[in-house]
């Protein structure tokens, strides 16, 4: 068990050792942190208005967040997450299928995924989808990131449940943004093509529809504002009709403004026998309160906690001063140690622009990604590093989640993760390192440290995570390789 005295009295001298390297300025403490840092020349930064405005100028948009993982997971499903299953009734036996036989579906949707290139269900498949299509129906809240098979999944639940006897809306998806909706209808349109008689409809912005026309289709997926306006404006969709209710993107949801208060509305017009199935990355205490109103009585299915865990990758810290010092020591690692791919992370577009010109200028292969490209750019660059056309990707948080490349060994944060306090941003550290160390393979996260805020920040990720993290002696090239090479 971890405890808050984890540091030894050696520890505590390496410590005060290290504070004292940096010039006693400012009183950095707790209470005076907030928007203090070095700008592009190594100068303190006081103004809070110009920060403010640096730093919310690469805030992670969770929608684009979402978007941009849907773009760059097209291929396969290759993780196999570990998963934890809550049953509503413990009494009730749990099913689950390593095969898409099992589920005994109609043999046109079968081919359907089969012709997407599936030859098995992902984990998160093997046990949502028997509880998805059971009778009778089963509500579930299920934790899925991006490249799990999530999509794929509700999507089949959607096709296989409609009667296609019958000509109105039965299956209901909804999604956070326009974007979002489409990729989910074009998994469905991909998987039903042999299902002509499956009709699927957008409610998305842009698509007319005629006041109390009823729509004929089956399958709806679109956003919350054209669906609230499709059932309560135009009449279009009977939402007591509606047997299968889909909220994709939960976590998405509750943090676009308005979104989470129009779900709730289409929520309430629904049968109690309606079912309901929730998909969220997160499972913070907002969407646990969000998915409590709109999924009663459900099964739960969850990532298990050592998914999140930091085991397969080491952590160190280095000390520097300024950020040509962090440069020269960058490039030190990098010739101490096998990189076969790295993400370098920082909190300025302006310091990203600088670090890559500058490796660039040292015979590296660099992308630069970072919060002004758009979606679709940005995807088309994390393909090109993915592909290994370049060795380096130079980023800010835009690429902190939910981005996996197998062959990212080293994950370096030129600029540590603080939030808009000035405290550390644990869970954007989290994110960040978690980008190496995938798929089983040993990982290196290095952090830069170049003040006395700093080393209070690494501290208290220390604390956090309940795990030590390391100075790297970086001024003792054969102490460094063997700290490297002995992990």
């Amino acid at each position: 068990m971890f405890k808050e005295s984890w540091a030894f009295e050696a520890d505590i001298q390496e410590a005060n050792s290290v504070h004292e390297q940096f010039e006693p300025t400012k009183k950095m403490g707790v209470a005076n942190r907030s928007w203090i840092s070095t700008d592009v020349n190594g100068n303190l930064e006081k103004d809070e208005s110009k920060q403010r405005e640096k730093w919310e100028g690469d805030k992670v948009d969770p929608a684009e967040a979402s978007l941009l993982n849907k773009l760059i997971r097209c291929a396969l499903v290759s993780g196999r997450h570990e998963v934890e299953v809550l049953q509503r009734d413990p009494m009730s036996p749990l099913f689950s299928v390593k095969t898409f036989e099992e589920l005994r579906l109609k043999q046109d949707l079968l081919i359907g995924v089969y012709g997407m290139g599936f030859n098995r269900p992902s984990m998160i498949q093997e046990k949502a989808l028997p509880m998805m299509l059971a009778q009778p129906p089963q509500n579930l809240i299920a934790q899925s990131q991006s490249g799990t098979g999530k999509t794929a999944a509700f999507s089949l639940a959607m096709l296989s449940h409609v009667n296609t006897a019958h000509k109105w809306t039965q299956a209901l998806c909804i999604a956070p943004t326009y974007e979002l909706a489409l990729q989910i209808g074009q998994v469905m349109e991909q998987m039903g093509k042999h299902c002509p008689d499956i009709k699927l409809a957008y409610g998305i912005r842009g698509n007319k529809v005629e006041r109390n026309s009823h729509l004929q289709e089956q399958i709806v997926v679109g956003t919350p504002g054209t669906i609230l306006d499709w059932c309560y404006k135009f009449k279009v969709i009977d939402p007591k009709k509606i047997t299968m209710f889909v909220l994709d993107e939960a976590d998405v949801m509750i943090a676009t403004q308005g979104h989470r208060d129009q779900s709730v509305r289409i929520h309430r017009q629904l049968t109690k026998d309606c079912q309901m199935l929730f998909f969220s990355a997160t499972f913070e205490e907002a969407v646990w309160r969000f998915a409590e109103v709109i999924v009663p009585e459900a099964n739960i299915i969850r990532l298990r906690r050592e998914e999140e865990t930091l085991d397969t990758i080491k952590q160190f810290y280095v000390l520097c001063r300024t950020k040509e010092d962090k440069f020269t020591i960058l490039c030190d690692l990098y010739g101490s140690m096998t990189v076969a791919q790295a993400i370098i992370f920082c909190h300025t577009r302006k310091m990203a622009s600088w670090l890559s010109a500058n490796l660039t200028k040292e015979g590296h292969s660099v992308a630069l990604l970072s919060g002004e490209l758009t979606v679709v750019q940005r995807a088309s660059i994390i393909e090109r590093f993915r592909d290994g056309k370049e060795k380096v990707l130079v980023t800010t948080n835009v690429c902190s989640r939910g981005i996996d490349v197998e062959q990212v060994s080293v994950v370096v944060n030129f600029d540590l993760p603080v939030d808009m306090e000035g405290n550390a941003d644990n869970e954007t550290y989290l994110h960040r390192i978690g980008r190496t160390g995938r798929f089983g393979r040993r990982g290196f996260a290095i952090n830069m440290v170049d003040s006395k805020y700093g080393m209070d920040v690494i501290r208290q990720i220390e604390m956090h995570f309940g795990k030590r993290i390391p100075k790297l002696d970086t001024q003792n090239v054969e102490e460094m390789e063997k700290q490297l090479n002995c992990c």
